[in-house]
């Protein structure tokens, strides 16, 4: 089977509170301009009292559903990209589900970070694809605030929280809107990026080192393999697609920081206007950073409708994600 697939609808949600980067100077020893010059980030959105990763997947995915007209009954699989999520169980994806009323969807959480959009785009892809689900929804949602150090300004100050969400369906008029997915990932980097889980051991035995549940990152590192590598793996997906670079009309790039999406809109010689960014409002969000720019582009009319557009991403593991994808009218 081939069965072609629409992108039915997007939406998106993040936390009403937002810290500056002046904010963050009453906390660690930093300004507005070192952040600036060195990441493009101005503000970040993040959740404050009982506010939950989970709420706001449940609100992204709403719109989501509402945009393609989709009846909550008929979804057959959400798929949450949640690395940093409410609970470890129940999944994020089953709470989002019973929120949605979505009562037939079979549900599943994804670890892949920052990649983890373009992970589920490729599984919701093979399902609809085999004829084993005509509906699907993705959800990616993190809580990054919560696992952040928040003396360590190498890191707290690169991260917001918010939520992204697709709604993948079969399409209606023989196009498919999912021209290409490249998935790559190197467990030796592993270590480039990582939070640990903290557990202790059972008291009969000899006790372990509790670690902090804090997000690691050696950012140089991740840069230097950003820009080495991950411009060859879009070119590889782009090929896949049936198109040509230049026939491609945005880069919509995983929201990380500035310096990378400048490295990769020279390297794949895009115009700067058709590179979509707007990391310096909400920082890295994770999973959720795809889907959040897209929406956010689309509805302030940056993106002009039809049209085709690159979606990227990398995150810890390491893994790499990518996809060319054609956007329609009406999807946010």
């Amino acid at each position: 089977m081939n069965i072609p697939i629409k992108i039915a609808g997007i939406g998106f949600q993040v936390p009403e509170t937002v810290i500056t980067n002046d904010d963050l100077t009453k906390i660690i020893e930093t300004s507005d301009e070192w952040i600036k010059t060195r990441t493009g980030i101005e503000r970040r959105h993040v959740l404050s009292g009982n506010e939950t990763a989970v709420q706001m997947g449940i609100e992204a995915g709403k719109k989501a559903v509402e945009k393609s007209g989709i009846a909550p009954e008929d979804i057959d699989y959400i798929i949450a990209a949640a690395s940093l999520g409410t609970h470890i169980y129940p999944s994020t994806a089953c709470e989002i589900q019973a929120a949605l009323g979505a009562d037939k969807a079979a549900c599943f959480d994804i670890t892949a970070a920052c990649s983890g959009l373009i992970y589920g785009m490729g599984i919701a892809r093979a399902f609809i694809k085999s004829g084993m689900a005509k509906n699907i929804l993705i959800v990616a949602t993190d809580a990054v605030s919560r696992c952040l150090d928040w003396t360590d300004r190498t890191t707290c100050v690169l991260f917001g929280d918010g939520a992204g969400a697709m709604m993948l369906t079969v399409s209606d008029d023989d196009q498919d809107d999912i021209l290409s997915v490249e998935l790559k990932a190197d467990g030796k980097l592993g270590h480039f990026i990582q939070m640990p889980t903290p557990g202790k051991n059972c008291p009969l035995v000899e006790p372990n080192e509790v670690p902090d549940m804090f997000v690691k990152m050696d950012g140089k590192e991740v840069y230097k393999y950003v820009v080495t590598k991950l411009p060859n793996y879009i070119e590889e997906c782009v090929e896949k697609s049936g198109l040509k670079l230049n026939e491609i009309d945005y880069l919509i790039p995983h929201q990380a920081n500035m310096r990378i999406i400048e490295a990769l809109e020279k390297r794949l010689d895009f115009d700067p206007s058709h590179v979509i960014s707007n990391i310096q409002e909400y920082a890295n969000t994770s999973a959720a950073s795809i889907p959040i720019a897209m929406t956010e582009a689309i509805q302030s009319g940056k993106i002009k409708l039809p049209c085709s557009a690159i979606l990227t991403g990398f995150g810890a593991g390491m893994t790499v994600g990518s996809a060319v994808v054609k956007l329609r009218e009406g999807i946010a």
